[in-house]
């Protein structure tokens, strides 16, 4: 009779069997930490309708096609703190966009503490290539100026390429890389130059992050600091509305007329107006850090996630219809959350 054969487990067996639940287990963690990953970026910084900001632009016309760029809170407030710097330096619209768009390629707009090497920031500039400490360089005011003033060097820089120009001041090892954020530079840099109204909108942030949020003497501060002296908040009359509320006298007649195309939303807007929308989208864009929750300017009024809306109160421009945004106007006022 012949005799069963008994199959027996081989040591050999026995370790394939582990290899692969160590894999199964080890692809388990990699998928747990990118979740992982994914969430803490969905929450801090991305384009959730809960912390994100939306620039919008549509000329109206039958065949334009609506454009728009999204971004997370902190992503709008360094973009905001860039054209301002720009504005304070008087920089063309052009030059804004160029640094909008390496901040873009360089750092998605983030104040970054980490780089290639030892850059560090918006512009991931180095403190061994000359470009200041790291303690400066993580200062987007600083970081942003000193962007300004490289590029202000450069012998017809606004007639240059974007990428072009950008590459000149940060002598990457991707030249090209910027050209592909041009578009949403430019519909970035018209809206927060004020050459695009009331083009910019952020939803309620999750949590504010001001260190003391409604804080009229942070919020005069912030303002001198990114716009300039040139900037000068007006002293408040006292009572308890008073002194949540921060007014921007606007001039008439700003330095820097209105710019010829070169962008997105190529509108007759008059210098003092461009003035007041810059001031007012400044306040949009960081508007969570500060604690402001409503401001008025034009004869709109803006709430966070509501967005801009025709000012049917409170406002000596109520009257006017709401589409008469080149009309300058005497202030931009920003009220507090308690």
């Amino acid at each position: 009779m012949p005799v069963p054969r008994t199959t027996l487990s081989s040591p050999t067996g026995h370790r394939s069997g582990r290899r692969r639940l160590y894999q199964v287990l080890a692809a388990f963690v990699v998928l747990a930490a990118l979740a992982g990953y994914l969430a803490v970026q969905y929450l801090s910084g991305s384009k959730d309708l809960l912390t994100g900001c939306e620039v919008r632009y549509d000329d109206g016309t039958k065949d334009a096609e609506e454009q728009t760029y999204e971004m997370g809170a902190d992503q709008a407030a360094s973009a905001a703190t860039i054209a301002a710097v720009g504005a304070a330096r008087g920089m063309p619209e052009r030059a804004v966009a160029i640094a909008l768009a390496t901040a873009i390629q360089e750092s998605q707009l983030r104040n970054i503490d980490y780089g290639d090497r030892d850059s560090l920031g918006l512009f991931q500039q180095r403190p061994s290539q000359g470009w200041g400490t790291a303690e400066q360089i993580q200062d987007p005011v600083y970081a942003s100026g000193k962007f300004y003033e490289h590029l202000a060097k450069i012998s017809g820089y606004q007639d240059l390429p974007l990428t072009e120009a950008a590459q000149r001041v940060q002598r990457s090892g991707f030249p090209e890389a910027y050209a592909r954020h041009e578009p949403d530079a430019l519909l970035l840099a018209s809206a927060l130059t004020g050459r695009i109204p009331a083009a910019l909108n952020c939803a309620t942030p999750v949590t504010a992050t001001a260190a003391a949020p409604g804080d009229p003497d942070r919020l005069r501060t912030e303002l001198v600091r990114d716009f300039g002296k040139g900037v000068r908040p007006a002293e408040e009359s006292a009572g308890p509305a008073a002194t949540r509320t921060v007014t921007v006298p606007v001039p008439e007649r700003a330095t820097g007329g209105a710019e010829a195309a070169g962008g997105a939303g190529a509108s007759a807007v008059t210098a003092g107006a461009r003035r007041g929308w810059s001031l007012a989208l400044w306040a949009v864009a960081r508007s969570g850090e500060l604690g402001i929750d409503e401001i008025h300017y034009a004869g709109r009024v803006w709430t966070p996630g509501t967005g801009w809306r025709t000012d049917a109160a409170g406002s000596k421009e109520a009257t006017k219809p709401a589409d008469a945004a080149d009309s300058d106007t005497g202030e931009v006022r920003m009220r507090l959350a308690q």
